[in-house]
């Protein structure tokens, strides 16, 4: 994992990123009755039993405590937690669309910048959002809530809502300890937070540097409660994986009832000429890491900087695993000490796990391609890079195979792995709120 952060050079958004290290067999993808031992070595490795559970997270000392995870979830579904009482995380990351929302871009308060990516699974990344400006979980789930275009809200809007409401607040003190009181106007404003214009941020910087660390504190508890509660939402099985068990019991036959003709073939093109699992691999189908390839800006918006500027993001902010809000009293933040800036990251993103996205178009970090198809034809073309290098390379593929590539992906939808409660509202009263005052 450490490599790829001391190269974190350009990157694929999508499905079949070329890198060339080199020849490639292309015979891999033929028609005959078995698949040859290096493939369904390639092919397993793709299998979400394989997959386990999500790595620790030591900055998050309630990462999986299923307490936290019971607050977490509603947190997740309480539309309080924006200035208009309208917003929730549950908005933009619908457990009926995959957690996504089906959208070229977020909506809560405003239009956010980018496209919404899914939650399912996104515990086993090193880093978060796009261009990854946060490390963990808990450190993202926060960022939306300040957000002006997002939830909108404050960090001391959302400490208020946890120290005032009986049932965040019964169940916060035993994992954490008990709350103060914020109910002193002078010490506690209506709403402050840092690095927000007008009123709100002139606010935070009226109070004290001890009361803006309570406050902080309790603020990063919010996040760690929600990771906890993310951390339970990954993929299920496919009929993907009911094939590669019925392909390993056969000894390797390439027909096998689960999957199709097309997206059988797909599969061959997939770990074959279509070299999708330089980028595309694992059980989740990403390796998480960040590339260019090219994709064009949205109509009339310059070029997203991407990753470069995303690492001085995640070093910057308070609170990364090395800050004082982490749990992890040795800081072992291996990723964040590689992380480098250099030019070779404009433009980068980070690439998205292929599970379930057949159901979260539309695609690219701001939604530039409508549908799979249009996606692998991006990558079919491979189009000179606005700014930066674009690393991927012509596949020259057929219509056919991109159809055939298409029918695989869609072969890997699943349900999401969890007891179906955790993907309801905890029966919260979310609407009717009235917009909380400015």
């Amino acid at each position: 994992m450490l490599a790829f952060l001391v190269t974190l050079v350009a990157a694929g958004v999508f499905i079949g990123v070329v890198i060339t290290f080199g020849d490639w067999d292309a015979g891999d993808d033929d028609d005959s009755e078995f698949w040859s031992a290096s493939d369904q070595v390639a092919i397993r490795q793709l299998w979400i039993g394989l997959l386990g559970t999500p790595p620790p997270d030591p900055s998050n000392r309630v990462a999986d405590d299923e307490r936290a995870a019971s607050l977490g979830h509603r947190l997740f579904f309480d539309e309080r937690l924006s200035v208009t009482g309208t917003v929730a995380c549950a908005t933009c990351h619908q457990p009926e669309q995959q957690f996504s929302d089906g959208l070229e871009r977020g909506r809560g308060v405003g239009e956010s910048g980018r496209n919404t990516r899914s939650i399912v699974g996104s515990a086993f990344s090193p880093f978060q959002y796009w261009d990854g400006r946060r490390d963990s979980l808990w450190s993202q789930a926060l960022s939306p809530l300040e957000d002006p275009m997002e939830h909108g809200s404050d960090r001391m809007s959302v400490v208020r809502l946890i120290a005032t409401d009986p049932g965040y607040r019964q169940g916060y003190e035993p994992l954490f300890g008990p709350l103060p009181a914020f109910d002193d106007p002078v010490r506690f404003p209506a709403r402050a937070a840092p690095g927000l214009e007008g009123g709100v941020g002139d606010a935070w910087q009226a109070m004290s540097a001890a009361d803006r660390d309570l406050v902080s504190s309790v603020f990063a508890n919010v996040g760690k409660m929600i990771a906890a509660y993310e951390r339970l939402i990954v993929p299920g099985a496919s009929a993907f994986d009911a094939y590669v068990e019925a392909m390993q019991k056969s000894g390797g036959a390439r027909q096998q009832p689960e999957l199709g003709a097309a997206a059988t073939r797909g599969l061959g093109l997939f770990v074959g000429r279509g070299r999708c699992t330089e980028c595309h691999n694992g059980p989740l189908m990403t390796n998480n890491e960040f590339h260019n390839t090219g994709i064009l800006s949205a109509p009339g918006e310059l070029p997203d900087r991407g990753r470069i500027d995303g690492v001085r993001e995640v070093l910057a902010n308070p609170f990364n695993c090395l800050g004082r809000f982490s749990d992890d009293p040795v800081k072992r933040c291996d990723e964040m000490r590689y992380v480098r800036e250099g030019k070779q990251l404009i433009g980068s993103m980070r690439t998205p796990s292929l599970r379930n996205s057949a159901a979260t178009a539309p695609y690219m970090h701001r939604g530039q391609t409508a549908d799979l198809a249009d996606a692998m034809r991006h990558y079919n073309t491979a189009p000179d890079s606005l700014i930066g290098h674009n690393e991927a390379k012509p596949l020259v593929l057929s219509d056919a195979e991109v159809q055939d590539l298409v029918r695989f992906v869609e072969a890997v939808a699943s349900p999401v792995a969890a007891d179906p409660v955790w993907l309801r509202p905890p029966g919260l009263r979310q609407r009717g709120l009235p917009p909380r005052e400015e």
